[in-house]
This record gives C-alpha cells, sequence and structure tokens, in this order.
C-alpha cells in the first residue's frame, strides 16, 4: 500500500484543476519572459572570433550558416578534459532532433567548447551525435561569454559567471561526493573541471553584422535539459539524493 496521498476520481479532478490553473499561470508567463527577452537591447559584436570545425576555421559569422539566428550551447569540455563534462553531455542528448526544425525556421544551434577540434569530435562520435560542433581553443570566445574562467580569476574568488561575480573554489580540507564524482567523469580535479561552465547565448545577423542578444546560464538552461522536463512530469519527479545521471553509454542494463 502507499504512503502517497490518494482519493476519488472527482478528488482528483478537483486538485488537477486547480493545478491546471497554476500551470496556465505559468504558461503565460513564460510567454511574457520569452516576450521581454526578444526585447533586449543588442550588443554589436566588434571582436574577430575564430572556431575551428570540421569543415575549417570558421568566424562567428559563418556559424550562421546563412541563417540570421544563431544559438551556441557553451558545452563544458576544457582542454585538459579527458571526456566531455556528463551533465551537459545529457543535455545535448536532445539536440539533433531540434537542429533541422531549427534550421527551417530560419536557426542554426551550434555547441563551442574550448577543448581542440580533435577531441570534441572524437567524443561526438562516441555518443553518436550530428549536431554541428566548434572549438574555440586559443580564442576568447568562451572567457567573453564568461563561460571559461583564468587560473587568476579562480584564485581571486571573483568568478564572473551568471551576472554576478562567485567563489566556486572549494573549502580547504572539504569533502563534495557529488563533486568528486563529477570530475572523475571527466578525469580532473575540481579547478581545472569548473573554470568552465555552461551557458547559451543567442546572436542575430542583419546587414553583415553580428549582434549578441541573450545568454543564460545555471538554472536558466534548464528548460534545455530535456530529462528534467519528462522528470518533472513523472510521479517521483526529479527524486534526486546525489550525483545520479550518467552518459548515455554507461549507463548498466540499458
Amino acid at each position: 500500500m502507499t504512503d502517497h496521498k490518494t482519493g476519488t476520481r472527482e478528488e482528483w479532478l478537483a486538485a488537477r484543476l486547480e493545478l491546471l490553473n497554476a500551470e496556465k499561470a505559468l504558461t503565460r508567463r513564460g510567454d511574457e519572459l520569452a516576450r521581454m527577452r526578444q526585447e533586449l537591447p543588442w550588443v554589436r559584436i566588434e571582436k574577430e572570433y575564430r572556431f575551428e570545425t570540421d569543415e575549417g576555421t570558421a568566424s562567428l559569422t559563418d556559424l550562421f550558416r546563412g541563417r540570421s539566428q544563431l544559438l551556441i550551447y557553451h558545452f563544458m569540455f576544457g582542454p585538459e578534459y579527458a571526456a566531455g563534462c556528463p551533465s551537459c553531455s545529457a543535455i545535448a542528448d536532445g539536440f539533433d532532433g531540434s537542429v533541422v526544425h531549427l534550421a527551417n525556421h530560419d536557426v542554426t544551434l551550434w555547441a563551442v567548447s574550448r577543448a581542440p577540434l580533435a577531441k570534441l569530435l572524437a567524443y561526438k562520435q562516441r555518443m553518436g551525435w550530428s549536431f554541428p560542433w566548434a572549438s574555440s581553443f586559443g580564442g576568447d570566445f568562451n572567457y567573453d561569454f564568461h563561460v571559461s574562467h583564468t587560473e587568476e580569476e579562480w584564485r581571486s574568488g571573483a568568478v564572473e559567471y551568471n551576472f554576478r561575480d562567485v567563489d566556486l573554489r572549494m573549502p580547504e580540507g572539504q569533502e563534495n561526493p557529488f563533486i568528486t564524482a563529477l570530475t572523475a567523469m571527466v578525469g580532473t580535479d575540481w579547478p581545472t573541471y569548473r573554470r568552465e561552465g555552461p551557458g547559451v547565448s543567442a546572436f542575430a545577423l542583419e546587414d553583415g553584422v553580428v549582434y549578441h542578444t541573450y545568454s543564460a546560464y545555471e538554472r536558466g538552461i534548464d528548460v534545455l535539459w530535456s530529462m528534467y522536463q519528462w522528470l518533472d512530469r513523472a510521479p517521483r519527479g526529479r527524486n534526486e539524493s546525489g550525483f545520479w545521471w550518467r552518459r548515455h553509454d554507461e549507463y548498466d542494463g540499458q
């Protein structure tokens, strides 16, 4: 017998209708936030960024691939990583199905990471992905959009991330099982792992000029993590007590 509250179909329907009203309010608020994103002022990109892709060296303009809108997922994969971040990997598992739809609505989607291209392509092949992935290795792109941080910034305890200065250092002598598991999966220590950060940035191209229009980090990219959107609708929700997810080829008994 379950310990969860039970009821009649009529009681369930009454509670469901109350929840439906709250869900509709959230949907309307989400529509309002989408409009607010689109109304943000655009910032002209002055710097000439260069990327390495499987088609050769590319500019930021080249990444648009003839379209007027560009979305970039800042995938945590630093040069020292042995493999891509497992959290970013779980998010990226949902990209391939969207790429073709976005492309047919004037939007190009890329992932960008600071690891050398050869590492990215090898990992992409392992994961069986087809979405475009570019390396910003050796350039300023990741630093300028605050998803990579220097050793000096890290040591200072004032890393700019999610539009504020944060101290991401672990207190000396403190252990965290979540962090231990996460860093082991990418083959680094915590400072090396967390000098990279996840995020998404949007760009527009008009009359040959590229503009930065939007960026989001931390919980701001939760909505891109499709696994969690499903879990939030499952009977027990996220039901997390620790670091449980893996890369999709690492689960036992799939």
